[in-house]
């Protein structure tokens, strides 16, 4: 039995850059609160809601790495029972929280869009300058979290949860400051409903994606892009080899991908040849470094044929 070796959490180098969109987010939440209460703006208070949602997403986010990698410090360093009892550590924390900000995110859309609607029989009027000052430094304090979640948002499933809100954010401001110029401009008090629902209708498909990969995960399915049976196809063509079973494939978490397959061998192959031979078919042909290859005779493949799953 042999075994690959992958890397570690990607998102545990952004901490510094997810405290910094935290701190951002949750100053300019308060100010948006207030500012949407006191005018009757549905708008602002969508996109009040939207950043409330970013700021929980963050920390969950900030909280999933910070258990990560503590938990993944520990089990290296022996230092408890329970840290090494967790072989795969605490990283699908990282997954749940994408998945818990991807329910906050369809809940607040809901709330949105139900609102808009009751708007839409009477709507009320909104002063258009405070709307439209609040959006512009939203504005900026939503690019400015957008630009440092960025980088981060490739690499890790739990940061693309939080750099989507982000990114719902900052449509959401663009999408205030339209609201407020034009009851500024025009005093059509319908624009700030309909801007509410665009801003809603947004979010959605964004947060169905963010949902699917997350369950994708949880539900221990193999990632798009390896083809598991011309994997299973590939590994018994190699020189030895007469069977390849038991393969699976499964995330982790974002950029944390494990494998496992039994191979049978003929009388005559060498173990460790056939073993080395896995190995790098599965990190050169699908980016697969931590896997777990059992190289066995043919003669034990009947004990799993009798495993009822």
């Amino acid at each position: 039995m042999g075994h690959g070796h992958g890397h570690g959490s990607a998102s545990g180098k952004h901490v510094g850059r997810l405290w910094a969109a935290l701190g951002l987010g949750a100053a300019f939440l308060a100010v948006e609160v207030t500012v949407g209460v006191t005018t009757g703006s549905l708008a602002l208070v969508s996109d009040a809601a939207h950043m409330l949602t970013d700021v929980i997403g963050i920390g969950l986010a900030l909280a999933a790495v910070m258990l990560a990698a503590r938990n993944a410090g520990s089990a290296k360093d022996g230092k408890n029972k329970a840290s090494q009892s967790r072989t795969f550590g605490m990283y699908r924390a990282e997954v749940l929280a994408a998945l818990a900000n991807a329910v906050l995110l369809f809940a607040v859309a809901g709330y949105v869009l139900y609102e808009a609607i009751e708007r839409f029989t009477a709507p009320p009027e909104v002063p258009g300058l405070p709307v439209v000052l609040t959006a512009v430094v939203g504005l900026a304090i939503n690019a400015t979290a957008f630009l440092l979640l960025r980088e981060g948002a490739k690499e890790s499933l739990n940061l693309r949860g939080a750099y989507l809100e982000v990114l719902s954010d900052l449509v959401g401001s663009v999408g205030v400051l339209i609201s407020g110029l034009i009851t500024l401009t025009t005093g059509w008090r319908y624009a700030d409903p309909v801007i509410a629902v665009a801003i809603g209708l947004f979010v959605l498909p964004r947060t169905w994606g963010l949902a699917k990969r997350a369950l994708r995960i949880l539900f221990q399915h193999a990632p798009e892009r390896v083809d598991v049976e011309q994997l299973r196809v590939d590994l018994t063509a190699l020189d030895g080899v007469t069977e390849a079973h038991d393969v699976h494939v499964w995330t982790l978490t974002s950029g944390m991908e494990v494998a496992s397959a039994h191979l049978a061998v003929a009388p005559t192959a060498v173990p460790a040849d056939v073993l080395v031979r896995a190995q790098k078919l599965l990190a050169d042909d699908y980016r697969l470094e931590h896997a777990t290859v059992q190289v066995e005779p043919r003669e034990a493949t009947a004990k799993c044929r009798d495993l009822s799953w």
